[in-house]
């Protein structure tokens, strides 16, 4: 299990935009599944939607590209950024709402050199929230 100090120390993120509370499973270039408590305090909720709270989509996507930033660390990927590179197939299958907990689990699904590519799903419990494919770069280099 990675806690939030470790990841802290791997992550750029910071409040308001850090999207990981803890990483319960990681297999090196492998998988790896995190989680992300919603709550009503977080900032993008009082724009959307008032009234009727939901997590916007793109913040989802964000969360689980950072659980996957996570991956590429602890798989001897040490560069200083991640970057998207791409971004497929999306969907999204069930709003997010405060007190949800999200779970994202993430594989790799090729890697050459410092491009990786992965496909993620987001779970509230045993229900698809979202998931998506995505590519991303690892780079010593600030773009």
């Amino acid at each position: 299990m990675i806690e939030i100090k470790e990841i802290l120390s791997i992550l750029p993120h910071r409040y308001p935009f850090l999207l990981v509370d803890k990483v319960t499973h990681l297999e090196p270039s492998v998988s790896v599944t995190g989680i992300k408590n919603v709550t009503i305090n977080e900032p993008f909720f009082q724009g959307h939607f008032p009234g009727n709270p939901v997590m916007p989509g793109v913040l989802i996507i964000e969360a689980m590209a950072q659980v996957s930033g996570i991956l590429a660390f602890k798989s001897g990927m040490q560069g200083s950024s991640v970057y998207f590179m791409s971004i497929d197939k999306v969907k999204f299958r069930k709003p997010v709402m405060p007190g949800d907990q999200l779970r994202f689990e993430v594989k790799a699904v090729q890697i050459r050199g410092n491009v990786w590519k992965f496909s993620g799903e987001a779970f509230i419990g045993d229900k698809l929230a979202a998931e998506a494919d995505f590519t991303a770069m690892v780079t010593d280099k600030q773009i």
